[in-house]
């Protein structure tokens, strides 16, 4: 049984297709079974505790392999002209979108707008377990007649009706820190919480590299982390309109909340050595920061 916990293991580190991991699992069902076979004779209740501790370990090890999967990450810009579209994309993502992502495999789909923003922008945030369920998922809405229904207005938008502006697509890869997404474990309702999406670019590309080593070998992450931050992701851009890049998305109760956070880091010891370590010097060319509320319809 162990070595088929370990198959299965690594078949989800190296994103086996899901027929191949199925395929795993009926062959583990079937040995276990044939060796099950003289103890069945001789009394049953074994029979049930053997196949219970059987199944606990499979999904044991399908829960470990799908939390320690490198992750990446979608997340949609929707630059919008004033408040109706901003609506009017909403509804789009609240009632078509979002349920459809969930129907496809999607868990967890993050909707955000801007706080205080001269024009009005929605952060749409999609995490995927591997690249293959990127292409998988955008087929898979194609052919998802709810979806096409829930959506048409969108869909079907007229040219001189468009829902909105632009949409900026970026595609990330989750650091090494943290490998898949978290939902943010706060108390507040989601009209008061307050978001940071930071975006940090690198001035060249081995200087940019060396800030995303500064997050992770440097340990930055585990300071956000031990000073309780709530990260939802951070990751490095692989396609986006400003490389090198990185970005990293933190959540709080409120705006009071985020403003004590950063100063308990400006003022943490591990970060006061950690920032002026001659090895992590000049690694950051510009900063954005950008502050964000969850929709209701949010996962995050």
């Amino acid at each position: 049984m162990l070595f088929y916990v370990l198959i299965l293991n690594l078949a989800l580190k190296c994103d086996v297709p899901s027929t191949s991991i199925l395929a795993i699992l009926f062959k583990a069902a079937y040995h276990c079974f044939d060796k099950l076979k003289p103890i069945i004779k001789v009394k049953n209740y074994n029979l049930s505790i053997i196949c219970l501790l059987f199944c606990t370990l499979l999904s044991i090890s399908f829960s470990y392999g799908q939390q320690n999967k490198k992750h990446f990450y979608q997340l949609k810009v929707y630059h919008l002209a004033d408040d109706a579209q901003q609506q009017r994309v909403d509804q789009y993502l609240k009632e078509a979108y979002v349920p459809a992502m969930h129907r496809a495999g999607v868990e967890h789909v993050g909707v955000f707008h801007t706080i205080d923003s001269e024009v009005p922008m929605t952060y749409v945030l999609m995490p995927y377990t591997s690249f293959e369920k990127i292409m998988q998922t955008e087929t898979a809405l194609g052919k998802d007649k709810k979806y096409l229904s829930a959506g048409k207005d969108y869909l079907d938008a007229a040219h001189d009706n468009a829902p909105y502006e632009r949409v900026e697509s970026m595609l990330l890869k989750a650091f090494p820190e943290m490998l898949s997404p978290a939902v943010p474990e706060l108390d507040a309702p989601k009209s008061e919480r307050f978001y940071e999406l930071r975006s940090y670019e690198g001035p060249t590309e081995k200087l940019y590299t060396n800030k995303v080593k500064m997050f992770n070998d440097g340990d930055e992450v585990g300071i956000f982390d031990r000073l309780g931050f709530n990260a939802v992701f951070y990751a490095e851009v692989l396609f986006g309109s400003r490389m090198p890049n990185l970005m990293y998305m933190t959540t709080f109760e409120n705006q009071e909340a985020r403003d004590k956070h950063w100063e308990a880091f400006s003022a943490d010891p591990a970060w006061q050595k950690l920032k002026v370590m001659d090895e992590y010097q000049n690694n950051v060319s510009k900063s954005d920061l950008i502050f964000l509320r969850p929709t209701d319809f949010s996962d995050y």
